[in-house]
Formats: C-alpha cells, structure tokens, sequence
C-alpha cells in the first residue's frame, strides 16, 4: 500500500507484526503455478520495548536479507470509497486528495495516500467505477515505522489488515464468484467482499470474539444473533451495490475458537458458510502447526501481509 523501496534477496515477503507484548513474524514465498508456501511462522515475546526486540530479531532472523512489511493499526488510517474523478491517472491521487479535505481531520496535503480501483466488470448501473482511497497522517506513518528504521530494519512496504485479509480471500475464491470474508478477533469484526482477486467493500462492526465466548450464554447469545443480522444486512447490501457479482459463499475465521459458529451464522443468510480452512491453498510443510485451522485463525493478518505480491501496493 504504502511501498518505499525495491530492494529484496530472499524471495517473498516477511509480515513483522508488533503486538502489545509480542512480535509475530511470518515469511511466505509465492510460486507460478503451485501454492504459496508458509516458510516461516514465529512469534516473539516482546522484551525491553519494541525496539530492543526488534533490534534482536535484526540479527537473529536475519531481517536486513529479507523484503519486509507491517501492518497499520486501528485508528492510524481511513479507508473511503469514493468515485474515480475524471481526471488523467497522473492526477488521480492528487484530485482525491482534494476529495478527502472534508472526510478527515488531519491535513490532506501532508497525508499519505494510495488508491485501489473496484473493479466495474461490465456493470451498465450507469455509475462512476469506484475506488478504495487509503488515507493515513504522515506522523501515523512515522510512528508506525520508527521503531524499525530506530532498530536498523528497512520496510519495503506497509500495508493495511483489510488488504492483508483481501490476499487471504483471493485464496479462496471460486471462479469468477464473489467471496465475502468475515473475520473475527479481540477488537472487533471486519467484513469484506472480494472479486477476482481484489477488494470490492469492507464492513467493520464492534462485534468480537471475547464476547463470543463469553462465559454467559445471554451475551454470547446476543453477540451472534447480532453478528447474523450484520452478515445478512451486508449481503443484502453487497447484492443491490454489485448485482453484477455473484457471492457464492461466506468464509468465516477468528482469532480464537467459537464453537458452531459458521453453522449457527449460516441459519441467518441463503449463501453457504464455511470455516476457514487454508490447508487447500497453501503449502504449510515447513510449519506443520498450521495444519490446525484455530493457529490459521490466530495468525491470519500475519499471513495474509506476507502473501503480498509486488502488486499489492
């Protein structure tokens, strides 16, 4: 999303992910032709700030070999749809920035911005084609990448988490159908429709899996009946904005196990739900402990950052 320089050695890319007391590093290699392979999968206590930990792993992962990417967090970026303005490519950015003056409150003219085309697909609803317009501060961006150039580690890129679970669905889509994507963690749920291998729509909610497997049942009771009405109202949605893509399934993870939790949400909708499952698609020999779909769901964003191809950006 945000690339920065070219330079790699080792193939793929390496997600370095920091969390509040850890750092998880995953290092996928894509090959034409065969499943990308999950080369590496490993997560590190956090030990004397960030930034002495990352200096660690500098030297003992050997990181300067590698092309590395992180993530943006929650609250550091926006992601807007927009209408592409009819303007010459060379000048698109530049006219959304001027479009983003009233939606966020940081200045615009500083601001780090990329822009992702939804794609039209021979739609004839007679409508502008769309865009995805990431805007992020450029102190956000600072901050986000500090710790790394203060620990001598050159980023390569860095992305945002819908675009890292976008890498993830493109996996598993059918062909030429639409794949909705519902992911679950601590912080929340983000939702995102997916077609052809590129980000269509994004729907986040408060919904999450602390509440999910809450020790009353009323409120893990609550929680998913609210989830189901939020997966329905957003297929519904995604049908009227995109009638020209057809969904034909709901893949459903999260960063813990919540029992029954494709079965239940698939009483609430008429598309096929299904848990997530990435043993079909990629290659997990070298970290067999990802045969195992509740570490899949643990490490996903991790994943889907290292499944970056130099067309992600």
């Amino acid at each position: 999303m945000f690339p920065f320089f070219s330079a790699r050695r080792k193939p793929g890319w390496l997600a370095v992910l920091p969390h509040a007391d850890r750092v998880t590093l995953a290092h996928v290699v894509g090959a034409t032709g065969s499943r990308p392979v999950v080369q590496r999968l490993d997560s590190f206590a956090i030990e004397n700030g960030t930034e002495a930990t990352f200096r660690r792993l500098r030297t003992a992962c050997q990181l300067a070999s590698h092309a590395c990417t992180t993530l943006m967090g929650e609250g550091e970026y926006m992601l807007s749809q927009l209408d592409a303005p009819p303007v010459p490519e060379e000048e698109r950015k530049e006219a959304l920035r001027w479009s983003l003056r009233d939606l966020v409150t940081y200045p615009v003219d500083s601001a780090c911005i990329d822009v992702l085309d939804i794609p039209n697909n021979g739609s004839s609803s007679g409508r502008s084609p769309g865009v995805l317009v990431v805007s992020a501060p450029e102190a956000a961006v600072r901050a986000r990448t500090a710790p790394f150039e203060s620990a001598g580690i050159a980023l390569a890129a860095v992305d945002i988490p819908e675009l890292a679970q976008r890498n993830v669905a493109r996996l598993l889509e059918d062909e030429n159908r639409g794949l909705v994507f519902l992911r679950l963690d601590e912080n929340g749920m983000m939702l995102t429709l997916t077609f052809r291998g590129e980000l269509i729509a994004v729907r986040r909610g408060e919904m999450n899996t602390q509440q999910l497997t809450s020790d009353d049942p009323d409120v893990r009771s609550r929680v998913l009946e609210r989830l189901g009405l939020e997966l329905q109202r957003s297929l519904d949605n995604f049908d009227r904005q995109y009638s020209h893509i057809p969904v034909s399934k709901v893949v459903v993870a999260s960063d813990r196990p919540v029992e029954n939790l494709a079965a239940e949400l698939a009483n609430s909708t008429y598309v096929s739900v299904q848990e997530m499952d990435l043993s079909a698609v990629l290659d997990f020999e070298p970290v067999p402990e990802l045969r195992d779909r509740r570490v899949q769901g643990r490490h996903l964003l991790a994943i889907g950052a290292a499944l970056r191809t130099a067309e992600s950006a």
